[in-house]
């Protein structure tokens, strides 16, 4: 086949609004894969990353989010990258392989030779032209990104074993009891069309089990307990555990970086990282200041083209500005995401911290935090228009929308 007909979609997982609950109160307005991180809805950054694919055809996004959530960002997105993006809703979660056999007719309505597969949910580099190439090398049927992480960490994620030589995925289980490697699946993957086949034998073989009338007891009973529905099918434990060591699957080894974002507190990080890349990939989209004309920048700075920022603040490193966001005259802002209409007063000092939409923070008052993301209270997050009264000091804490504080707290939750 000529490489120049070949065709590539992708798709990626948006989730829907059952998921998300670790990321409250951030998510209770705001669709997870629309909150920024690096001032860029966290779905942009894979959506971008896909346009870096030669010959990429479409880009779908599939969840059970309301179409109406994702339908102005669709649309925005799709003009401004020149590349069709659609929203599919589904009825009910399939699981990621039962979500792309359930869509395969638009999936594969442009013949595509290629599927890319994204988790919404996954902070990294993207080397997505890379892994293409290395796919066609291998000639299999799917390709896993790869990340090797601490010992400590890899039994969180889909732990997996891969020839060190022909890179072939060798073995794969999800979240182990014990340690079985320390590579770890990054949830992105590349797939050739037989993949629907393979998604198909599933479901064929479970419709098949539930109608054996006469199954041994044994069976019967596994059968209840999972009794999973037959167009729910799981990518890991479905397909690439059953596929592992067939010489049907391959891994690529993510050498930069990776997060998955859980928490509130992994996004603050993501999105350092993604201000990171800028440098490499976008540099016009970070901010630069001397204190003199503009505020004084440290760092990798994201700020809204529509914020106002006095020339006496301080900013950075890792901050990003959402849109009209007000920062008045000697304010100090360190790793922090300060979401749209935002009002920062004079002298206040927001470190390690995420400020809600419309939030308003008095004249010297601090919201802080120590800055260990994966601590529960390790990051400090005001909800939705919170009033932080002046001189007030907020320590490693979170605050649900609508409240009003004029005392201060440490290590609380503000219901």
């Amino acid at each position: 086949m000529e490489s120049s007909t070949e065709k590539v979609v992708a798709v990626i997982m948006v989730g829907g609004p059952t998921k998300g609950t670790r990321f409250r109160p951030l998510s209770f307005n705001t669709p997870k894969p629309l909150f920024p991180l690096a001032g860029q809805p966290m779905v942009h950054h894979p959506i971008s990353a896909c346009k870096r694919i030669p010959n990429l055809a479409q880009i779908f996004l599939v969840g059970f989010y309301e179409e109406r959530e994702f339908s102005l960002y669709v649309s925005s997105i799709s003009n401004e990258l020149r590349v069709p993006v659609r929203y599919l809703k589904e009825d009910k979660p399939h699981g990621s392989a039962g979500a792309l056999y359930y869509f395969r007719d638009y999936i594969l309505e442009d013949n595509p030779s290629h599927i890319f597969l994204l988790n919404c949910d996954v902070c990294c580099n993207f080397p997505l032209p890379d892994m293409l190439e290395a796919h066609r090398r291998y000639g299999g049927t799917g390709t896993l990104l790869v990340i090797k992480v601490s010992a400590e960490s890899a039994n969180q994620f889909g732990e997996l074993v891969a020839d060190p030589v022909t890179k072939e995925l060798l073995h794969y289980t999800e979240k182990p009891e014990t340690f079985v490697s320390d590579l770890i699946n990054c949830g992105v993957y590349i797939f050739s069309p037989e993949i629907f086949s393979a998604i198909q034998d599933v479901s064929k073989h479970r419709e098949d089990k539930a109608n054996l009338r006469r199954v041994s007891s044994f069976e019967a009973l596994q059968l209840a307990a999972r009794n999973l529905p037959q167009d729910f099918v799981r990518l890991d434990q479905d397909i690439l555990s059953p596929l592992a060591g067939k010489k049907q699957l391959y891994t690529y080894e993510n050498m930069d970086f990776w997060e998955q974002i859980k928490t509130p507190g992994i996004s603050l990080k993501c999105s350092a990282l993604y201000l990171a890349q800028y440098r490499i990939t976008t540099p016009h989209l970070l901010a630069s200041g001397d204190g003199s004309k503009s505020a004084r920048i440290i760092g990798d700075v994201y700020i809204h083209p529509s914020a106002k920022v006095h020339p006496t603040a301080k900013i950075g490193p890792d901050v990003s500005i959402s849109a009209n966001v007000r920062v008045a005259a000697g304010v100090r802002l360190i790793n922090c995401i300060i979401l749209d209409d935002v009002e920062i007063k004079d002298n206040a000092v927001v470190m390690h911290s995420i400020v809600g939409w419309k939030s308003s923070l008095g004249k010297w008052s601090r919201v802080q935090a120590e800055g260990d993301c994966n601590a529960k209270l390790g990051v400090t997050i005001l909800g939705e228009a919170v009033t932080v009264e002046d001189e007030i000091v907020i320590i490693n804490s979170i605050v649900l929308p609508n409240k009003t504080l004029n005392v201060s707290v440490q290590e609380e939750i503000i219901l």
